[in-house]
């Protein structure tokens, strides 16, 4: 009978720690020496926070972030991403962050927008959806362009 208590502990604590898991997973730590390569990534979005441990404006988010991540799962083209610029102040000044948090959405490696509005996930994901869409436009038209001049 001890056993079978023991087996069922670790059974609810590994489905505990699988559920805490995969509820993180929606969003994606960068750092200095993935970011590039991330964002990079043809035709995706990538909406990033930018925050240092210590910012009470950042610690104020609570799970924000990962309540957007979970609400972004299933867009193919867009990833959230957060960067902790405590320990990767290059990669932040590269990117000119000023202040903290912020939330910029990068396309095909490129800086395409800063969000600026209200720390809502339904605003922020009307934001980034909007954003991807134009910035899609634009490299299609861009391509379109090129293609024309050969």
């Amino acid at each position: 009978m001890k056993g079978d208590h023991l087996s069922s502990f670790l059974l609810t604590l590994l489905l505990i720690s699988s559920l805490i898991l995969s509820a993180r997973a929606e969003v994606i730590t960068l750092t200095e020496t993935t970011f590039n390569d991330k964002v990079n990534e043809k035709d995706t979005a990538w909406f990033v926070k930018f925050c240092v441990p210590w910012c009470k404006h950042c610690k104020s988010l609570g799970s924000l972030w990962e309540d957007l991540g979970k609400t972004m799962e299933g867009e193919d083209a867009i990833e959230v991403g957060e960067v902790d610029c405590g320990s990767n102040k290059p990669l932040c000044s590269k990117v000119k962050i000023g202040s903290y948090p912020t939330f910029k959405v990068f396309y095909n490696g490129e800086e395409v927008a800063r969000y600026r509005g209200a720390r809502d996930v339904e605003l922020m994901r009307t934001f980034v959806l909007e954003e991807t869409e134009k910035a899609a436009a634009a490299a299609v038209d861009a391509q379109l362009e090129d293609d024309k001049d050969l």
